[in-house]
């Protein structure tokens, strides 16, 4: 595994790869002492619930112990070897660091889908020691030296670039600095690395704690039948015993509950104290990140400066394909297209309802009326169609359709495969041309569980390809959709859909690859600006009619989606969408100039930003950097518009597939798809892939015409 991949991991909190070795550890704790081999089932698998919060501490302690011992005996041997030195830096080194990997990755995990108090604290007291650890390791000079003899050994192209890119992550942890500059750098990092998951917890500690608590309103009534059960649901979990049509209901800052309430709610006053509420996320009393956010900014300069860096743009840009110029030539490009289409939107609202102001809390509700009438659309119209085991069924068809995959549902209480959540499914990937093939695996998390799992949606790997460690590919895939309720399935907005096509595209480049070198196969050693293209792509196909209506059947009738009702979507899917764009170009230009520049007023910066780009002014009492996870505990630091620069690509190479029509020309394109953008992973540099298989360099022309914007 790439050092600094691994340090990364360390510092941002985030999960890693689960490597399936046949090494464990021999010190005993309450834990330990069975072995991490009996913390795997018989697939390879975590077994989550035989990891107990109150030995963390002391178990990943007496893991880190055994990483030490092991290291520093790998570096007596890197020392006196005189060849070999590919095998001994990467596989040697991706062994011995497997059970910090598995044992802390459960835990990371565990940290966002069943998030407690008693796990929290014992992550929060361990995490230095694991912080050291990395710090130490990527800053040894022995495996720097012995890296670059491997460089000069007769590698293939793939195992170049892992060396090329392990240099450049252990230049990035400090290995070249001076002993009293490194002990500063790792006094930074350990400081960074709390700062951030204090500050993730900030923000998943003030959205728990807000409740709007609803009774005898006359106004819910008006809201829709899906919307009044989530919130009565809701409502039963706090206590109180309510039906959906007479409440009381309580409404939160998740997703579903926040999306529903603010396009669908009649009156403007309570949209009003939920949008402020939304907005003042982490920023009021104990949970307040506004300090948390200027420490980070300020250490983050501090270390880019100990590297011989400007600031911390610089040396993340140093990683990715984007050049600063690039970046900001295309998203001003854009941006002068769609502010123009965004501030004619808003005006477009205010004359249709005869409005003279707009407030920030009434756009969202507005422009969701004006779209039912203008496209006689209703989001509710769709959603009885949207059955999640449907979506799901038609997602998997597609993917063998144009990428040969089977998938397959995993009976788990048979096979004893063991799960953090009964909701949660686990699936087998087959080869199409080899049914007994199987070439990955994944999770499945779809629904939302307040107080416990970290809002939004995402791709994680839980098992890494290895061929050293004859490891396949495991992937954890995690929604917050809305659960079945009274009776009902589980039914998606359009926007679900595409979250859960957006995300299985990440866990397809994971668990498709064909690279075997564990330090780039998947989604590892991929610049961070090329990640969210193959997501991205596979969200499109949730517009593919073919698509569509293979899986929008109504959860009563089993009838297909009428044509009339796609041709509404088809004709709103880029409604209004300009100010989404402003708000993306905002977030990706705020996060360069925070980590470019001093600053000594986070909110006046907000306004200095968002007043160039977007259509419309920000609230006054907007305080979004305080719950800007994205980049302040998410991984994006400095890299945010890798979302639209990915988009951009992803249109392009879209567009080569939207208008076949033949499903052997479908499946051809889908295959060479699989072959380069899939397959490739980390092993090849993402332009030439892209190149290869689109024959050319990307254009933001598919883009700009797909949001109308020439």
């Amino acid at each position: 595994m790439n050092i600094f991949v691994l340090f990364f991991l360390f510092f941002t909190a985030e999960s890693f790869n689960f490597n399936n070795s046949k090494c464990y550890l021999k010190n005993k704790s309450s834990l330990i002492n069975m072995n991490l081999k009996n913390l795997r089932d018989k697939n390879g698998l975590p077994k989550f619930s035989l990891f107990k919060y109150n030995t963390i501490e002391d178990d990943t302690k007496l893991i880190i112990n055994d990483l030490k011992k092991d290291f520093k005996k790998l570096e007596e041997k890197m020392e006196n070897t005189k060849s070999n030195f590919y095998e001994i830096s990467i596989y040697e080194r991706e062994k011995i660091f497997y059970p910090i990997e598995f044992y802390w990755g459960v835990i990371s995990h565990l940290t966002s889908v069943k998030n407690n108090n008693e796990l929290r604290t014992a992550h929060e007291n361990v995490m230095p020691e694991v912080i050291k650890i990395g710090n130490d390791l990527s800053q040894s000079k022995i495996l720097y030296n012995c890296l670059k003899k491997a460089s000069k050994e007769n590698l293939n192209s793939i195992q170049k670039r892992i060396i090329k890119k392990e240099l450049k992550g252990m230049e990035l942890n400090g290995v070249n600095l001076e002993d009293n500059k490194k002990e500063e750098f790792r006094e930074i990092s350990l400081r960074l690395a709390n700062l951030s998951n204090k500050y993730r917890n900030n923000v998943l500690d003030s959205v728990n704690n807000y409740k709007m608590i609803i009774k005898d309103d006359k106004n819910m009534l008006k809201m829709p039948e899906y919307s009044l059960e989530l919130y009565s649901e809701k409502a039963k979990t706090e206590g109180f015993k309510s039906t959906p049509k007479k409440g009381p209901w309580v409404v939160t800052l998740d997703g579903p509950s926040l999306y529903s309430f603010m396009t669908k709610y009649p009156e403007s006053d309570k949209r009003k104290d939920l949008y402020k509420a939304s907005i003042k996320r982490a920023s009021e009393k104990k949970y307040d990140n506004t300090e948390l956010v200027y420490e980070i900014l300020k250490l983050n300069q501090k270390l880019s400066e100990l590297l011989g860096y400007k600031n911390y743009v610089d040396i993340s840009l140093s990683q990715k394909m984007a050049t600063e110029s690039k970046i900001y030539k295309l998203l001003n490009k854009i941006s002068k297209k769609s502010k123009k289409k965004g501030i004619e939107d808003y005006e477009e609202i205010k004359s249709y309802f005869g409005l003279k102001d707009l407030n920030s809390w009434d756009v969202a509700y507005y422009s969701e009326k004006l779209k039912e009438d203008k496209f006689e659309f209703k989001e509710e119209d769709v959603k009885p169609y949207l059955v999640y085991e449907n979506v799901l069924e038609g997602l998997f068809k597609l993917s063998k359709k144009i990428f040969d995959i089977s998938i397959v549902e995993v009976n788990t209480d048979k096979e004893k495969i063991d799960l953090w959540n009964e909701d949660v499914k686990y699936f087998r990937v087959y080869d199409g041309s080899d049914s007994k093939n199987e070439i990955a695996s994944f999770y499945l998390d779809p629904y939302i569980r307040p107080g416990e799992k970290k809002g939004g949606a995402w791709m994680d790997d839980c098992v890494g390809k290895s061929k050293y460690l004859n490891n396949k590919p495991v992937a954890y895939l995690t929604l917050n959709g809305t659960p079945p309720l009274n009776g009902k399935p589980s039914l998606m907005t359009f926007s679900d859909v595409e979250t859960l096509f957006h995300e299985f595209g990440h866990g397809l480049q994971h668990m498709l690859t064909e690279v075997d070198e564990s330090a780039a196969a998947g989604i590892n050693n991929i610049e961070w600006d090329a990640v969210e293209l193959p997501s991205q792509f596979m969200e499109n196909w949730c517009y593919h009619k073919k698509t569509l209506m293979s899986f929008a059947k109504h959860y009563q009738t089993n009838k297909t989606m009428p044509d009339d009702l796609y041709n509404k979507i088809m004709s709103q899917k880029t409604f209004h969408k300009a100010n989404q764009i402003n708000r993306q170009i905002y977030f990706s230009m705020i996060d360069l100039y925070v980590y470019q520049n001093d600053i000594d007023d986070i909110y006046n910066v907000q306004k200095k930003i968002s007043d160039k780009y977007l259509a419309y002014p920000i609230d006054k009492e907007d305080r979004f950097l305080c719950s800007f996870e994205h980049i302040f505990s998410g991984g994006y630091s400095a890299g945010y518009y890798s979302y639209k620069w990915a988009e951009i690509m992803s249109l392009d190479a879209f567009s080569v597939f939207e208008n076949v029509e033949d499903d052997k020309e479908l499946k051809n394109l889908g295959m060479k798809f699989r072959k380069t953008i899939l397959a490739k992973g980390g092993g090849t540099d993402p332009l030439k892939v892209y190149k290869e298989f689109m024959g050319r360099e990307p254009n933001s022309d598919a883009f700009m015409k797909h949001y109308g914007l020439i």
